[in-house]
């Protein structure tokens, strides 16, 4: 008997435990996720940064379509052949697929808005699931979403697919019973909200401030008065949506430590809370210091005088200008700074440390999100009543 198409994915998330619900376990069984790789892939094989492009036939590629591991499809939005520095679109990571797809928990009949067609293999198992005429796509690259409707439709699926900015969702059109986005986002955008049934699910990553390593998962339900209420339910490493993006730029190129209008003072607050990995401290800092960007230098090992020593930058990427450098030592403080602009980033820094310790110190298991009908984000704690704020 010849294996459903795919059969050999099916299995490798079915041995994780990744699989718990059966409808989507039919649905992958009956998708060929190989389908969806195209003709090139990109990888950073070298560690350096850069994204170099590889044959679909190459062993490396083909020996990753059978693991449980995304596959960079795009880098720069597609202006490099040959090598670049960011992935702009992938074959998101299968495992991390089925997880969002089970976190949406829709039923027979119910019709979903995807915001992120990229590959068009999350809108092969909508359809799978839901039928073609329940499932609406939107992907902003015209390149990206030829491609995608080239897949699907050799596959034999035909949902309704939108190019567009998927901030926008999918204007004039009914809402939804529930929206899943493959692209993370630094804010829930209303349209989201507004195109989504009361009691419909919003399942997104979610990425409060540029400069940290990952985005979170967030599940989302839709209230009648327009406001929406989630926890985060864990990890979910995305590309972010385009107009989200932080400014590509490093925060070594933002500071100058001998501009004249830099100011000379000091901290109590230790430089080095801004690297720090805790899940929970990350979401609290992205939210509380939006636009926070970050760099750590160490002093040179050979230096024994200066051993532990780091010189942390501090920008905001949103624009205003403002910067401050920290140089710090081992005790208590406090720091010697230089800093620029109208924000006091490391008072605000403090300041969100004060609240994340205040509540705790809290995992990010513990910790919620709502959106109000005005566009208002509040993080809160166990309860949408416990908000976290300066």
């Amino acid at each position: 008997m010849t294996p459903p198409p795919g059969a050999a994915i099916a299995r490798v998330l079915t041995a994780k435990g990744a699989v718990q619900d059966p409808a989507w376990h039919h649905a992958l069984l009956a998708v060929d996720r190989d389908a969806f790789v195209p003709e090139t892939v990109w990888a950073d094989c070298e560690g350096d940064g850069t994204y170099r492009p590889y044959p679909r036939t190459d062993p490396d590629v083909q020996r990753w379509m059978r693991q449980d591991v995304s596959l960079v499809t795009q880098v720069d939005d597609g202006s490099v052949m040959d090598a670049g520095g960011r992935p702009s679109s992938s074959l998101s990571q299968p495992s991390l697929v089925v997880r969002m797809l089970q976190e949406l928990d829709a039923a027979d009949g119910q019709t979903v808005l995807e915001i992120g067609t990229g590959s068009g293999y999350n809108t092969a198992l909508l359809c799978e699931r839901l039928g073609d005429a329940n499932v609406t796509s939107v992907e902003v690259d015209p390149g990206v979403a030829w491609q995608a409707a080239r897949a699907l439709e050799a596959l034999g699926y035909k949902p309704t697919l939108i190019i567009g900015d998927g901030a926008a969702g999918a204007p004039g059109a009914t809402p939804f019973d529930h929206l899943i986005s493959t692209v993370a986002v630094r804010e829930i955008p209303s349209a989201w909200i507004e195109q989504t049934r009361p009691g419909g699910r919003i399942v997104t990553p979610w990425a409060p401030g540029p400069g940290f390593a990952s985005s979170s998962l967030l599940r989302m339900v839709v209230g009648a008065n327009g406001e929406a209420h989630g926890r985060l339910v864990g990890d979910a490493a995305f590309m972010v949506l385009r107009d989200h993006r932080p400014a590509a730029v490093s925060a070594r190129s933002l500071v100058d430590e001998d501009d004249p209008a830099a100011r000379t003072g000091s901290t109590r607050t230790n430089p080095r809370w801004v690297a720090d990995r805790h899940p929970g401290w990350q979401v609290v800092l992205g939210h509380l210091v939006p636009g926070l960007g970050y760099a750590s230098y160490e002093a040179a090992e050979d230096h024994a005088s200066a051993a532990g020593e780091a010189t942390v930058y501090v920008v905001d990427r949103d624009g205003s200008g403002s910067w401050a450098l920290g140089e710090y030592e081992p005790g208590p403080g406090p720091y010697e700074t230089r800093t620029r602009g109208p924000r006091d980033l490391w008072a605000e820094v403090a300041a969100a440390r004060t609240v994340w310790e205040r509540a705790g110190r809290p995992g990010r298991d513990r910790l919620g999100l709502t959106v109000h009908p005005d566009g208002r984000q509040e993080v809160w704690l166990d309860t949408p009543d416990q908000v976290l704020a300066v």
